[in-house]
């Protein structure tokens, strides 16, 4: 039985997943807006940075959503910006497929994550991602703009915002250029932590 295709982004009040370049990636606001992530067991551990961190509601939802995902899709720019930043051993550990006009050979990390390029648009992306993850869950990583797309396309069933109690004021907009028209939303649950509040909603068509 497939999966599910879905997202999970971190988002500030005023609607933003992302500053307005890479650049600014690692910026006060961009720390800020990922505050509630770094202190996580899972994701130290992840990532490389060792043992400790902080249990609770929100190291298990960042667990649940790793453990969910058979495969991911992204855009060249998240990939662009995620190349020089992720460590040898990539944090996702599944097949990444990237949609991009670049032509390039797959390329493997340590730990599982194989980056492969994607010529043929968003809808080539997502069946290859959902041949490999077989009966888990197809994870649309990011940025705004693919995100956005599949949501038009009507091919992501749920998604979930961490929501961050910092102010943006300019960036990327997680909904911005939304057809309306053809994307409607069921809420499935909310929770709040210390940090962040979680919102989970299931997409009708």
């Amino acid at each position: 039985m497939a999966g599910k295709v879905f997202f999970s982004v971190s988002m500030s009040l005023d609607g933003f997943i992302a500053p307005r370049t890479s650049d600014e990636l690692m910026g006060k606001q961009w720390m800020a807006l990922q505050q509630w992530v770094f202190p996580q067991r899972f994701f130290r551990g992840n990532v490389g940075l060792g043992d400790g961190g902080e249990e609770g509601r929100d190291n298990d939802i960042l667990r649940e959503t790793f453990e969910r995902t058979g495969a991911s899709v992204m855009g060249k720019r998240m990939f662009d910006a995620g190349e020089s930043a992720w460590p040898e051993d990539a944090p996702f550990h599944t097949p990444v497929y990237v949609v991009t006009h670049e032509r390039r050979d797959p390329w493997e990390r340590l730990g599982g994550t194989t980056f492969h390029f994607v010529n043929s648009g968003i809808e080539s992306a997502l069946e290859q991602a959902r041949d490999a993850a077989g009966d888990r869950d197809v994870r649309i990583a990011g940025g705004g703009e693919i995100i956005l797309q599949y949501l038009n396309a009507g091919s992501v069933d749920e998604f979930s915002i961490a929501l961050s109690p910092v102010l943006f004021g300019a960036g990327v907009r997680l909904f911005d250029g939304i057809d309306v028209e053809r994307v409607g939303l069921e809420m499935v649950s909310t929770e709040a932590s210390e940090r962040v509040t979680h919102l989970e909603y299931r997409v009708r068509r």
